[in-house]
């Protein structure tokens, strides 16, 4: 499996700490399909948009977005990160998807989680107490419908279905679906068990932060008849590619920290990080994908030869960076990242001893 690297973006409106301008939504909207459009350009291989409901982000809409995204782009591919499950319902995020895959020739997915934001649940009608069982429920009618059609299914959380006719069906011969893991060991092993692609995010820390993840993943494949050397595993980190590692740092840090302190799960009640420590989560064991090309390049091999992954998602621009610099970025992760990475990664898959 050829290593593949993207980009990610929440749609973020905020303020900007350095002019104290605010993008209006319109504009916001229109920079997120710029950033597909070059990211397609550039040669990266996917482009994702994750789902939030509240005024700062204007991606409430994912699959409205990445259809947009599809009549602008040609190749890359075009997911979710992620698809609240939880809280929607599994037979319309199919048909929304299944509608941009044929738009795309192809090109969709979906990245499902159960949601770290949780604002969707009470819009929504749902009970946070089910929080884990709406997602496991859900997650399994998803995988059904992908896999028959008509479908009959009965849960507890949803009304049943009896020989639904579910419509469109995938371009092709199927519409990958992955899980998203923010690192409940629950969530890893429900994905090895069902063999589904696993999708990690990482926001801070070190590099080997998710390594029991990964364990318990393959584990709970192999028990349950998978072989975890099929099954694909991506990571989504926070990043920037500079010119140098200073002028990364530099070009990041004032957004980024914004975006802890404004964006963060809870309104005013962010994380505020000092420069000190931002730095410090952008060394070489740490997660943060932020520094001149050959430190990405060097982060992101350190990232394959520990967990073995095939695909990573930078998020680019996060806290309302400038569009030019995000779209400088993304020329360089394309340029002078990817094909680097691709080259030494592809047909070395390792799992740094992680079973």
């Amino acid at each position: 499996m050829a290593f593949e690297i993207g980009v990610l973006t929440f749609g973020e409106v905020t303020e900007d700490p350095t002019t104290g301008e605010l993008p209006s939504p319109r504009e916001r909207m229109r920079e997120t399909v710029e950033l597909a459009e070059v990211a397609d350009q550039v040669g990266l291989d996917v482009f994702a948009v994750g789902e939030h409901h509240r005024t700062d982000f204007v991606a409430s809409a994912p699959p409205v977005i990445l259809a947009a995204a599809a009549q602008a782009t040609r190749d890359i591919r075009l997911s979710s990160g992620v698809t609240v499950l939880s809280s929607d319902d599994p037979v319309r995020v199919w048909e929304q998807f299944a509608t941009v895959d044929l738009i795309s020739g192809g090109r969709a997915e979906i990245i499902a989680g159960r949601g770290s934001y949780t604002e969707s649940f009470p819009l929504f009608g749902y009970d946070l107490a089910d929080y884990s069982e709406l997602f496991a429920e859900k997650l399994d009618l998803l995988l059904r419908i992908r896999e028959e059609n008509p479908i009959t299914w009965s849960g507890r959380l949803r009304p049943s279905l009896d020989h639904a006719d579910i419509a469109p069906r995938a371009d092709g011969d199927t519409l990958p679906i992955w899980v998203g893991v923010g690192g409940t060991p629950a969530s890893a092993i429900r994905a090895g068990q069902l063999g589904v692609p696993m999708m990690l995010a990482l926001l801070l820390g070190p590099i080997g932060f998710h390594e029991e993840s990964v364990r318990l993943y393959r584990r709970a494949a192999a028990e349950a008849g998978h072989d975890p050397d099929a099954l694909r595993i991506g990571l989504t980190a926070h990043g920037y590619v500079g010119r140098t590692s200073r002028h990364a740092r530099d070009t990041m840090y004032p957004y980024f920290a914004k975006g802890m302190a404004d964006n963060n799960h809870q309104r005013g009640r962010g994380f505020r990080i000092p420069r000190q420590a931002f730095d410090a989560h952008t060394a070489p064991g740490a997660g943060l994908l932020a520094g001149s090309p050959q430190e990405v390049i060097d982060k992101l091999l350190a990232y394959h030869e520990l967990y073995g992954l095939d695909r990573v998602l930078l998020q680019a621009g996060f806290g309302g960076m400038p569009q030019k610099e995000v779209l400088d970025g993304i020329e360089r992760l394309g340029s002078e990242v990817a094909p680097v990475v691709r080259r030494e990664a592809t047909g070395s898959r390792s799992g740094g001893g992680i079973s």
